[in-house]
C-alpha cells in the first residue's frame, strides 16, 4: 500500500505546478484569466469527489475497501491520459471534473490501513503510509516539472497516467484485505444506518471540529497551490520555470517526509490533539512571511518548514478519528471528512485564483495564515471546554471535598 501511494501522490502532483502553465499555452489569455481558471480548474476535481466521498466511504464499510481502490486508480489513469489531448480549457476543466468521481484513492487507503490496525498504534502506522504519498508528492513536482520542460505539458499528462494504472496493478496483485477483530466492544461492529452515523458525529463536539477543520485547512492550503508556479514566475523569471515550481512543490514534501511518522509517534504518546492544534498554530505562523519573500530560495526555505510543520496533521487527524469512530462506522466517517477536505480543495483553489487576480499574491499567504491559526483556535477551546476541562473537573471537585 505504501508503494501503491507513491505512485498516486507522485502522478498527482506532476502536473500540480504546471496546470497553470498548460492552461497558458492553450490560448492566448490575459493573465487574470489563467490565474482565474488555473484555481477553477484545479478545484473542479474535488466538487465531484465532494458528492461521492461519503458513498464510497459507505460502500467500503459494507463490501470492502479494496475494490473501491482498483477503481479509483483505473478511474484516475484515464482522466489523466485523456488531459494530454485537451486542446482547451473547457476539455480540461470537464476531464478533471470526471475525475473528481474516481478521485479518492489515498483518503480510502487510509481508512483500509485505519480498520486494519490496532488503535494504540493507529498514528504510527497512518504517519509511515503518510510517507508513501509525500515521497511521491516530493518527487512528483520536481519529475514533472522536468518532463515539462523536456517534452511537453501534454506529452507530460500522459506518461503521469501509465505510473496511476501502475497503482492499480499494485493493489489488485500486492494487497489483501482481511477481516481482523481489532476490539472487543459490539459497537465496533454494529451496523449504523447513515443517520446514526452523523447523529454520532454531531454529539462529539470534538470529532465535529476535527473534522470541519479539514475543510478550513484545505482551503489555506490550496488556496495556494494552482498559483504557486505563477508566483514563482514572478519573483524568479521565466527561465526553466517549471523546474522551479516543481522544486517549490517539493520543498514541503521534503519537510513532510522528514517529520511525519514522527508526528504520528508522538500523537500516540501524548493526544492527537494536542499535536494537531500545535501543528496548526506552526503551519499558520510559516505561512504568513510567504508574502515579503523575494527569491526562489526564500521560497524554497519557507516551503521546507511548512511542510515540517503541516506533515503531520493528516495522520494525527485520521488516527483520531479512528481513536473516536468505532471500526463498522469508520469507512463512512472517514468519507464524510474527505467530503470536508474536497470541499476545503473547491474553495481554496478557486479562492486563491480570484484573491490573487484581484489583489495580488501577498494577500493569499496573508488569508492563509489566519485561517489556519484560526483553525486552531477554534480547535483549542473546543476541545478545553469538552475534553481537557471535563477530565481535570472529577479530581478537582475531589480535592475541594
Amino acid at each position: 500500500m505504501w508503494l501503491a501511494n507513491f505512485f498516486i501522490a507522485g502522478s498527482m502532483t506532476m502536473v500540480i505546478p504546471f496546470i497553470s502553465l498548460y492552461i497558458d499555452s492553450l490560448g492566448n489569455f490575459s493573465e487574470s484569466y489563467v490565474q482565474t481558471w488555473s484555481g477553477f480548474t484545479f478545484g473542479i476535481t474535488f466538487v465531484t469527489a465532494f458528492l461521492v466521498s461519503p458513498i464510497w466511504g459507505r460502500i467500503g464499510d459494507k463490501y470492502g475497501r479494496k475494490k473501491i481502490l482498483i477503481f479509483s486508480a483505473f478511474g484516475i489513469g484515464l482522466s489523466v491520459f485523456f488531459m494530454g489531448f485537451a486542446t482547451s480549457v473547457w476539455q480540461l476543466f470537464i476531464l478533471r471534473l470526471i475525475m473528481g468521481v474516481a478521485t479518492g484513492f489515498i483518503p480510502m487507503s487510509q481508512a483500509f490501513i485505519s480498520t486494519q490496525t490496532p488503535q494504540k498504534i493507529a498514528g504510527r502506522v497512518l504517519g509511515t503510509l503518510q510517507t508513501g504519498s509525500i515521497t511521491g508528492a516530493l518527487m512528483g513536482p520536481l519529475l514533472g516539472g522536468v518532463l515539462a520542460d523536456t517534452f511537453g505539458y501534454a506529452s507530460t499528462f500522459k506518461w503521469v497516467s501509465v505510473t496511476v494504472f501502475l497503482s492499480a496493478l499494485i493493489v489488485l496483485f500486492g494487497i489483501k484485505e482481511m477481516k481482523l477483530k481489532l476490539s472487543d466492544d459490539a459497537s465496533d461492529y454494529k451496523s449504523y444506518s447513515s443517520k446514526e452515523v452523523i447523529k454520532y458525529i454531531i454529539q462529539k463536539p470534538v470529532l465535529l471540529v476535527v473534522m470541519l477543520i479539514s475543510a478550513l485547512v484545505q482551503i489555506a492550503h490550496f488556496s495556494i497551490q494552482p498559483i504557486l508556479s505563477l508566483f514563482v514566475a514572478e519573483i524568479h523569471g521565466p527561465a526553466n520555470i517549471a523546474f522551479f515550481s516543481g522544486l517549490a512543490f517539493s520543498a514541503a514534501g521534503l519537510g513532510n517526509l522528514l517529520m511525519t511518522r514522527n508526528w504520528g509517534k508522538l500523537g500516540d504518546r501524548t493526544g492527537y490533539i494536542r499535536i494537531l492544534i500545535i501543528l496548526l498554530f506552526a503551519a499558520g505562523l510559516v505561512y504568513f512571511p510567504g508574502a515579503f519573500v523575494t527569491s526562489i530560495w526564500q521560497l524554497v526555505i519557507l516551503r521546507f518548514l511548512l511542510g515540517v510543520a503541516i506533515g503531520g496533521i493528516i495522520p494525527v487527524r485520521i488516527a483520531y478519528i479512528r481513536q473516536e469512530a468505532p471500526i463498522s462506522m469508520q469507512g463512512e466517517v472517514l468519507g464524510y471528512n474527505t467530503s470536508l477536505r474536497f470541499l476545503g480543495n473547491i474553495i481554496g483553489p478557486a479562492m486563491g485564483g480570484m484573491l490573487a487576480g484581484l489583489f495580488g499574491f501577498s494577500v493569499v499567504f496573508f488569508i492563509t495564515s489566519g485561517l489556519l491559526i484560526l483553525s486552531g483556535s477554534i480547535l483549542l477551546i473546543v476541545w478545553y471546554k469538552h475534553e481537557y476541562a471535563s477530565k481535570k473537573s472529577p479530581s478537582l471537585s475531589t480535592h475541594s471535598q
